[in-house]
């Protein structure tokens, strides 16, 4: 029987499931959690989309994510194509380990994003540890909506659902708590301490605009690189590496290039270094300075 046609759009905001395969748990401990909350940090950064929300479990994980003009098939393919490739060399396995593809479904409105998140974060209820105080479970984004902790992983916009509750921090943390134990029937320890904050949760959703044309990318990093767009195709030139590096990940966040269109624009390249140049272009951006701006500069340049 043939798979039924996910049905998505750029600018939707989605709950997001994957589950593992019944034979095995997915995170068999901390460390492969961890590495699953990096891959999505790195992926974030790559394909600019927003996190609402998260909660790994031993064997599932619940994401809300705001596509923000990105595919959600490309993320969430290349998170778990990722996650995979780590498992199975970790535990010298091979074959499947998502039990087929991720599930997704459109929020269509406030009410029910609301009602999403605060049903994945009840999610940590279900073991024992955590069965009255699921704000104790380090991974979901629940502490860091209630103000317990910092978000470790610098993924998260809470803002934009706290902002729908309304009032002061303070009243929206209380109010998103009672929705979160509201999500079942069990008694819940309720006398958490929140600071009495005077700030108020405010936040716009503004889409990332990714109608750029790649002709654009190359033209503007080699002028700003100063290289000539002959000398992308060589290789083992360092400055010549920064430059492909920076055309792309613009190509793939910006313009929603797949690797093999990349491959065959840049000519002489494999879809497995362009894997390559997309990590040394995150790295480039948060790390230098100068190729952070250049990036900057061109958003701002072809955004005007």
């Amino acid at each position: 029987m043939p798979r039924t046609a996910r049905k998505k759009t750029f600018d939707a905001i989605f709950h997001v499931m994957a589950r593992s395969i019944s034979e095995v748990d997915l995170y068999k401990d901390n460390d492969d959690k961890k590495r699953y909350m990096s891959l999505i940090k790195k992926y974030q950064q790559l394909y600019e989309f927003k996190v609402y929300s998260y909660c790994l479990m031993d064997n599932h994980v619940h994401l809300i994510i705001d596509a923000n003009g990105s595919d959600i098939s490309r993320v969430m393919h290349g998170i778990n194509f990722s996650y995979v490739q780590y498992f199975n060399k970790k535990y010298n396995r091979h074959g499947h380990l998502f039990q087929d593809r991720f599930k997704s479904k459109i929020i269509t409105n406030e009410r029910y994003l609301i009602t999403v998140s605060a049903y994945i974060h009840n999610n940590p209820t279900d073991m024992i540890d955590y069965s009255t105080e699921p704000e104790k479970y380090e991974f979901s984004s629940l502490s860091v909506y209630l103000g317990l902790r910092r978000d470790p992983y610098e993924i998260v916009d809470k803002a934009f659902i706290m902002d729908l509750l309304g009032g002061t921090s303070k009243k929206a943390r209380e109010k998103y708590l009672k929705l979160v134990y509201k999500c079942c029937d069990k008694n819940f320890n309720t006398e958490i301490e929140f600071e009495n904050e005077r700030t108020e949760y405010r936040s716009e959703r503004k889409l990332l605009v990714r109608n750029y044309k790649a002709e654009d990318v190359v033209e503007f990093i080699a002028l700003n690189m100063e290289v000539s767009k002959i000398s992308l195709h060589m290789k083992h030139c360092r400055q010549i590496v920064r430059a492909k590096a920076l055309i792309v990940i613009l190509m793939r966040s910006l313009c929603n290039y797949k690797c093999s269109s990349i491959c065959e624009l840049l000519g002489n390249i494999t879809q497995a270094r362009v894997s390559k140049l997309s990590s040394i272009g995150i790295q480039l951006v948060n790390k230098d300075e100068q190729s952070r701006r250049i990036v900057e500069q061109f958003i701002t340049c072809y955004s005007a």
